[in-house]
């Protein structure tokens, strides 16, 4: 179980015109921690996410990470601080080897400083490497296209991009719409045994019975607010329905964590 937090979202707010997104959420991640986030469609799960990830300005609020106050104006000072985010369409370039993909805007080099080059045979090695790692057994030539490939192999490259360069916190937004069953359950190993690897994960997902399955801890948002967190040891998955329905306005006492 998590030690400390790793992130801290606090006071968020989030206008869209006229449209309040995130009204006052503040949302923790611990060290090693498993966080479901859920909520019906429009609850402001992707927005907070977005916020987290640096595709999204907030209207007020602040983050910390690492209990010190950050600035995230883009992607890449999420990335800089270890945020990975891996969405359900993968946000991958088709056209490219599964290799490319891997390295995007990363691409490690050799040779000397005024003749550098990719350096493809690294890149092939670590490709067929992390592969193994997550379990995908068959072979798979590192140069085939992303358009040669099963939903589930394209979520493996993206969490195979996330493990290589040491992200802290992967996020995971809808990761298993459209798999299979098989790919699936690779999907959420990779989530379940992810504090083993010193990570911490916000999982997204409209699934509860998956979130049940792997999480630490289940954070519910509706109409941009947040509800109730609870631990899924000590709730059920028809209490976390009905809270992010608004049958219930809160977790009944028999079940809240």
């Amino acid at each position: 179980m998590a030690t400390g937090e790793l992130v801290r979202m606090e006071h968020i707010y989030k206008n869209f015109g006229s449209v309040q997104a995130l009204n006052d959420v503040t949302f923790t991640v611990g060290h090693r921690e498993i966080v479901g986030l859920v909520g019906d469609n429009g609850a402001g799960k992707s927005t907070l996410i977005k916020i987290l990830s640096g595709a999204h300005p907030a209207t007020s609020g602040q983050i910390y990470f690492d209990g010190k106050p950050v600035e995230i104006k883009n992607t890449w000072d999420a990335i800089q601080l270890g945020i990975e985010t891996i969405y359900q369409d993968s946000a991958l370039v088709p056209q490219l080897s599964i290799a490319r993909n891997l390295f995007l805007g990363r691409e490690p080099l050799t040779g000397p400083k005024w003749l550098q080059r990719m350096d493809k045979r690294f890149m092939e090695e670590q490709t067929r490497k992390l592969l193994g790692d997550l379990g995908i057994t068959k072979y798979i030539n590192p140069d085939t296209p992303i358009t040669s490939l099963s939903g589930g192999e394209r979520q493996s490259i993206s969490i195979a991009r996330a493990m290589f360069f040491e992200s802290r916190l992967i996020i995971l937004d809808e990761p298993t719409n459209n798999l299979g069953v098989e790919e699936t359950h690779r999907v959420l190993r990779f989530i379940h045994n992810a504090r083993d690897r010193g990570l911490s994960c916000i999982f997204i997902t409209h699934n509860i019975y998956h979130v049940f399955q792997v999480v630490d801890r289940i954070v519910v948002l509706r109409r941009g607010k947040k509800v109730c967190e609870a631990d899924p040891k000590h709730t059920n998955i028809d209490d976390i329905e009905k809270v992010i329905t608004g049958i219930y306005d809160t977790l009944p006492e028999r079940s809240a964590g």
